[in-house]
């Protein structure tokens, strides 16, 4: 695809939900959609003290879908423990989107790989942008289950044909950021997007999470899910400085996955939630990468 579609959606109304749901058949590309919409969901049921998210809980309510599988899957101590790790990425994202919103409070927000993620809205300040960036059929199911609203624009688009970013203005600033999106990318072509970003938009922030080889391992059953035999491609990071590489001129920084922005502060975490937190952070290298580009 050479050249982005840009769902411009100011002049459209929100879908009102009349109770007819909608189905999502197996098989399908919205069915993708389901488990990380149902982690937040269970993130925010499990550990409502930590994480807040009525917008999944919401969505889940409209879809013709038959949740009894991940209902039964959700009792596991470690299918739990999942949802910790979904909740907690979510609110280091959302801590990194308001810090930078502090300084830039019109700014644009971009999610990179949006699916049905809403992070970015749980962010709004009332003058700030939102642009959602994915593949065009994802960007379908996402207007259809939760439309963007007049400071929103949905962009159809693979994140590496970077025509998708002639679509963002960044004249007060942006943030970049993608959630469990670039583990499934190579090294080189997460590499040269953050090379571009910089480029176009000098005084931006970019914002992704990181695993080290051990996680990249862990995550086998996931990349052969996706149809990525060649796991060993996908970017992995064992040291800071090898992001720092990429653009010598931004200030790089990383901070642990699990813990390095909140305290796990809800009853609801147990003591063994946070020894695989900790092991998590440590031996497989769960990071929060910061990359604020030079202006």
């Amino acid at each position: 695809m050479d050249t982005a579609i840009i769902h411009d959606v100011a002049s459209k109304q929100r879908k009102a939900f009349d109770g007819d749901k909608i189905k999502i058949e197996p098989g399908s590309v919205q069915e993708t959609l389901i488990i990380p919409l149902y982690g937040r969901k269970l993130c925010a049921e499990s550990f409502p003290k930590l994480y807040v998210d009525t917008s999944a809980a919401e969505i889940c309510a409209q879809l013709d879908y038959d949740f009894s599988d991940l209902n039964r899957q959700s009792e596991s101590t470690f299918w739990r423990f999942g949802a910790l790790e979904v909740a907690m990425r979510h609110l280091d994202m959302q801590w990194e989107i308001g810090d930078y919103l502090s300084a830039h409070p019109s700014a644009a927000i971009v999610n990179m790989g949006c699916g049905l993620d809403q992070s970015a809205r749980a962010c709004d300040n009332g003058t700030c942008r939102f642009y959602s960036v994915d593949l065009p059929d994802i960007i379908a199911a996402r207007e259809e289950l939760c439309p963007a609203d007049e400071r929103e624009r949905s962009i159809a688009c693979d994140l590496n044909d970077f025509s998708w970013m002639d679509a963002i203005d960044g004249s007060y600033g942006a943030i970049f950021f993608a959630a469990g999106v670039f583990h499934y990318f190579t090294f080189e072509q997460v590499s040269a997007l953050a090379r571009e970003l910089a480029w176009r938009f000098p005084g931006a922030r970019l914002v992704f999470d990181t695993v080290g080889k051990l996680g990249k391992k862990m995550m086998r059953a996931s990349f052969k899910e996706f149809g990525m035999e060649n796991y060993d491609d996908c970017l992995f990071v064992e040291d800071i400085a090898e992001v720092e590489a990429w653009v010598p001129t931004a200030r790089t920084s990383s901070r642990g996955y699990m813990l390095g922005y909140c305290s796990m502060d809800d009853p609801a975490v147990t003591g063994l939630h946070r020894f695989l937190a900790r092991r998590c952070d440590g031996m497989v290298k769960m990071r929060i990468v910061r990359m604020n580009f030079a202006s």
